[in-house]
């Protein structure tokens, strides 16, 4: 279970159709993979109580309605070489997000991108190996993209993922 099956920034997240609800092995089968997604679907099946057969169908719905949309790596920034990051929301012109969305998925240290209703339109968390560069990527890389009409840039001095999260 390692490759990695979501679609492109921008891209549609399905097929089209709703998955069902998820019951309570479905979420303790999420549970254990947000944990390990590397365990092998044996592990699993003994971990959240049913049969590997069970556990493997339940593993294949759930990719195959975009439940689980891959497996990969967690890496921590810092020990990674990535010492500085930022947000950085843009103020764009109306109706250029899908062009926006597509350049931003090809600025190099960009992690994630979001679009937002509110005073900003988009919301970009950049991971760099140190200022210069984040003000590269700001400056040279995110201004010049056509219909962004402003950034404005949060360092991020430290950070956690909640304790609460539903699949952690």
């Amino acid at each position: 279970m390692s490759q990695e099956t979501s679609p492109g920034p921008g891209a549609p997240g399905g097929t089209g159709r709703s998955a069902g609800p998820l019951d309570e092995v479905d979420r303790r089968i999420l549970d254990e993979l947000v944990r390990d997604g590397r365990m092998s679907v044996r592990t699993l099946a003994e971990r959240v109580h049913v049969s590997r057969t069970n556990a493997y169908a339940r593993v294949e719905r759930l990719l195959r309605d975009g439940v689980i949309t891959g497996f990969r790596a967690r890496v921590a920034p810092e020990p990674a070489g990535l010492g500085t990051s930022a947000y950085i929301s843009l103020t764009i012109e109306q109706n250029t997000w899908r062009e926006v969305s597509a350049e931003l998925a090809r600025v190099r240290y960009i992690e994630h991108v979001a679009l937002l209703s509110g005073e900003h339109d988009v919301l970009a968390l950049v991971r760099a190996p140190d200022n210069a560069t984040l003000r590269d990527v700001v400056l040279n890389r995110v201004q010049s993209i056509a219909g962004v009409l402003s950034t404005r840039t949060w360092l991020v001095f430290e950070e956690f993922d909640g304790s609460l999260s539903p699949w952690e």
